[in-house]
Order: C-alpha cells, then structure tokens, then sequence
C-alpha cells in the first residue's frame, strides 16, 4: 500500500478550472528543497505547467528556502522540470494544443518516500459557471442537513 503525505494543495484549481484529466509525475529537486518540502513549507497559488521543448515544466510554485542550507539553498520560485513518460508528455502536448487548455498543479504530495505533483489538463470556468457549482454545493449541503434531521 502506498503511503501518501500531501504537502500542498491548489484548492482554487477545482474553484476556477473544470479539471479534464489528471496525471502523477515525478519532479526534480534539489536537497534543500526536499528538505524544505519535508518540512511542509510549499505553495502552489498561481503556478502552472507547461510543455516546452518536449518536456514538461512546473512555473511558479512556491518552496520555502530550508533555513538549514549552505550558501543560501534554492531559488524558491525557480522552474522545476516534471518527470512524466514520453507517451504521456505527447499526449499533454496534443491536447494543450486545443483552445483554451491549461495545465494547472493540483498537489503536491510524498508517495512512498518520492515527491510527486498532481497536474490536470484544464479548461477556464467561467463566471456562470463557478455560480452554478456554488449553487450547487449549497443545495446539497442543505439536503444533507434536512436528511440528518429526519433520521
């Protein structure tokens, strides 16, 4: 069984994309910033990825420099690049040609003992739609709510 520790989560990503598919890669890393990963001192508001020159990159996400490191450590919001299988990489690049898609990071996350990102191939919402989502979670809330009460 593997054992799962989420260190970070984009909690606007399913607030403000209609996420299509998703997918596990792997990311290099240097010491310090797994160190500092360990430590639970990640942040992925606004980051993405992207597809550039047949590889696959996480921009912007955010990891605290680990106090404890030699000559200053890492760059906190340096480009990382993410380990996906070519298959997959071809795939991602294919779809991301289609309007309007994105590849936004949805956690970042140890699993067994390797820093792994969840990143999902994602359209835009919009306005009307986040409206709509929102209405919906609070009809459900509160049949939920009336179901407890008649028990």
């Amino acid at each position: 069984m593997s054992d799962i520790k989420v260190v970070a989560t984009n909690r606007r990503a399913r607030h403000d994309y209609e996420i299509i598919d998703d997918f596990e890669a792997g990311i290099v890393l240097t010491g310090s910033e797994v160190k500092s990963l360990r430590a639970g001192k990640a942040n992925l508001k606004d980051s993405f990825a992207h597809v550039r020159d047949g590889e696959v990159w996480l921009v912007g996400a955010y990891i605290a420099p680990y106090s404890f490191s030699r000559e200053g450590g890492h760059d906190p919001e340096r480009t990382r690049k993410l380990l996906l299988h070519r298959r997959e990489i071809d795939r991602i690049a294919g779809t991301l040609a289609e309007k309007g898609l994105t590849l936004v990071p949805m956690r970042l996350y140890f699993k067994d003992g390797k820093a792994k990102v969840q990143i999902g191939l994602a359209r835009g919402k919009r306005t009307v739609d986040k409206r709509a989502d929102i209405k919906k979670r609070e009809h459900e809330r509160e049949m939920e709510r009336a179901r407890r009460r008649f028990r």
